[in-house]
């Protein structure tokens, strides 16, 4: 096979991958960036903290629809693998945080969520879009970037849950 033709190949396969949502997974681990915001239960929360959990980071906001739609998701999800080392983090980008809190407690959701009123966190992690949800090891590595949600996305975070559990 010429060189040009393995090129080819590998740049049509890298194209296939890149259309087909492949790259959600960071290629190298970075360190995740530690911050403190205030939590839903009155306390503040440190990221540092979490080491040697899986924790989950899920940016949301309140106007935003599909993030509206996985949040009792996500609440089973933090219910069901709390117990073998995750947790799991709503982090909300207002301002404001008056809609956030009506929404909580419209949704009944009980995982904790922290208030990114100035957008340090949000910053951190370059969140450009919403929702934006990060995973992160045990080692507090990022493994894992999702942005959006539809549908069926929750199989694909109970997977990178289960692995970063098992790890």
């Amino acid at each position: 096979m010429s060189l040009q033709k393995f090129v080819s190949k590998k740049i049509l396969g890298l194209g296939v991958m890149l259309a087909a949502g492949l790259f959600a997974v960071n290629a190298s681990a970075d360190a995740a960036p530690d911050f403190t915001l205030p939590s839903s239960t009155g306390e503040n929360v440190r990221l540092a903290e979490q080491r040697g959990q899986v924790v989950m980071l899920n940016f949301w906001a309140s106007w935003c629809g599909p993030c509206r739609k996985e949040m009792p998701l996500l609440d089973e999800m933090s219910k069901r693998y709390s117990a073998a080392g995750f947790v799991l983090y709503g982090v909300n980008v207002e301002e404001d945080n008056t809609d956030a809190k009506k929404l909580i407690k419209e949704l009944g959701v009980s995982f904790p969520i922290l208030y990114d009123t100035e957008s340090k966190a949000s910053s951190l992690y370059n969140v450009d879009a919403m929702p934006t949800t990060v995973v992160i090891d045990k080692k507090g590595e990022i493994r894992f970037v999702n942005r959006g949600y539809k549908a069926g996305d929750e199989n694909k975070y109970r997977d990178q849950i289960r692995e970063l559990i098992k790890e």
